[in-house]
């Protein structure tokens, strides 16, 4: 009996063991889940490496985002999800027995963390400064805490239209604006990006042009592209100074002639295909279309001529054989002479008290030369200049209409470029119809050209240049009086005016 019990004993003991033993071995799985995702637009991220820690257990996702760990042991796992150009991103997952355990990982850029530069700080010129030179060095700085290069943006505006300077993709804190206008006031901002972050801006910053010198002196010279551009200049102890590109390098514009009285400049532009006048001020602001309907015509819109009435309210230009007057505003135009021969009109000038005009006529070559004065009403007052070879031109009246100026080729050479070797300067005295030559102290084989009188008609303004055609022109004055003593104003420049 006792044996039988202890065999009993013995064998459910060893049973005990067995299942003890079953236990301890037994351990649970479950499933880890999840997607894998753009931090900011929520689209997918295929091929992410994900990883669980620390078994290093490893899967990609889909096409989709999506992945699945199968049969991980339960406990507590760090999961990770990487890839290039995004920040490694970890999610805590709790793994228990048949449990499937999702995740979700939104991974930012790897640039996230990355800080934009600071907002630039304008140093020059100083906010609210003014008298400034028309040309000017803008000053800035800006720094990035991760040192990544900086792009600047600037951007210049102005008071008086709603033209914008904008100059992008800058590396350095400085840039220089030109040509800028005349008491002027400019906002400028600068933007500055490291490519990276959104840009930042700057404050705006505000400075104001030196006002305008009001010059006496307007020229034309010519850009690079060959359009011809008007400048303006004063002469300051023998000196060329403040001079100012008055119309931009863009059109072609030239011709000037300032009437005080209205305050303006009148021009002549080139304009859909066609000739017109057009008016600015003295700064080149305010540009304004005169002409429209009959545009300014010739043999050669070079040499051709216009002039304003004495009080500024109105011009008379030429338009191939008819002479036109219109209102400064484009208004009321009106033809007031033909010739009788059907000649071309290539200049005039009207006197200051209005009584009187002078006209340069000529054929299609510009050569059959007449020069002569009418009345308002087209009545020829004197003949000045007829019945010869050569070309002529340069007509302006003296303000109490005794004299005449203009200019006229001695040679009388004629070909078919209009060409000139030896234009003199005359004046032409309508009392007692006596001319005078002023032009005796020229160099041989030159020309003067366009001549003017000046402000107190003491001196002429005119253009020297070589009779080969292609030289460079220059503008001089000389004296009526005192054996016409000439000095050189103006290099490289045509077409004057002294008001």
């Amino acid at each position: 009996m006792k044996n039988t019990l202890k065999y009993i004993i013995l064998f459910s003991f060893s049973l005990f063991l067995g299942c003890s033993e079953d236990t301890v071995d037994l351990v649970g799985i479950g499933t880890i889940t999840g997607r894998v995702v753009e931090a900011e637009t929520f689209n997918p991220i295929e091929n992410a490496k994900i990883t669980l820690s620390p078994t290093n257990n490893a899967t990609f996702t889909d096409a989709d985002g999506y992945f699945t760990v199968e049969d991980v042991e339960v406990g507590e796992y760090s999961v990770s999800a990487e890839k290039d150009t995004y920040l490694t991103d970890y999610q805590a997952a709790t793994v228990s027995d048949g449990i499937e355990v999702n995740v979700i990982f939104e991974m930012e850029d790897e640039t996230a963390l990355n800080r934009p530069p600071s907002a630039p700080n304008l140093v020059t010129p100083e906010d609210g400064s003014d008298e400034q030179e028309l040309s000017i060095e803008l000053i800035w700085e800006s720094t990035d805490p991760d040192e990544d290069p900086i792009v600047y943006r600037l951007e210049i505006k102005n008071d008086y239209n709603d033209e914008v300077i904008a100059v992008e993709e800058l590396s350095d804190t400085t840039y220089v604006v030109s040509d800028l206008k005349y008491g002027t006031k400019y906002f400028w901002q600068v933007a500055a990006t490291d490519e990276i972050n959104d840009e930042v801006l700057s404050a705006v910053s505000t400075f104001t042009t030196k006002s305008n010198p009001e010059n006496r002196y307007f020229y034309v010279n010519k850009a690079d592209n060959g359009n011809n551009v008007i400048y303006s200049a004063d002469i300051i102890d023998e000196e060329v100074s403040n001079e100012v590109l008055l119309t931009s390098e863009d059109q072609n514009s030239w011709r000037p002639r300032k009437n005080q009285a209205a305050n303006l400049i009148a021009f002549m532009r080139t304009y859909n295909n066609e000739t017109h006048l057009f008016t600015m001020g003295n700064d080149g602001s305010n540009i304004s279309q005169v002409t429209s309907s009959v545009p300014i015509n010739g043999f050669n819109l070079n040499e051709i001529d216009f002039s304003w009435s004495s009080n500024g309210d109105r011009l008379l230009y030429p338009s191939y054989d008819k002479l036109y007057v219109i209102n400064k505003d484009g208004s009321g135009l009106e033809m007031v002479y033909q010739t009788t021969d059907g000649s071309f009109i290539t200049e005039c000038d009207w006197s200051n008290d209005e009584s009187m005009i002078a006209l340069k006529t000529n054929n299609i070559s510009g050569y059959n030369v007449s020069i002569f004065t009418i009345d308002i009403a087209g009545n020829v007052l004197n003949t000045v200049l007829s019945g010869v070879n050569g070309a002529a031109g340069g007509l302006n009246i003296s303000i109490n209409n005794k004299l005449l100026l203009y200019s006229y080729d001695v040679s009388e050479y004629e070909d078919a470029s209009n060409r000139q070797l030896d234009t003199h300067v005359y004046i032409y005295n309508f009392e007692d119809n006596t001319t005078l030559d002023l032009s005796g102290g020229k160099d041989a084989g030159t020309n003067d050209l366009d001549p003017r009188f000046s402000p107190n008609e003491a001196e002429v303004i005119f253009v020297n240049t070589s009779n080969d055609g292609v030289s460079q022109k220059d503008i001089y004055t000389m004296t009526i009086e005192d054996d016409n003593e000439r000095e050189q104003y103006f290099s490289n420049a045509f077409m004057p005016d002294w008001e």
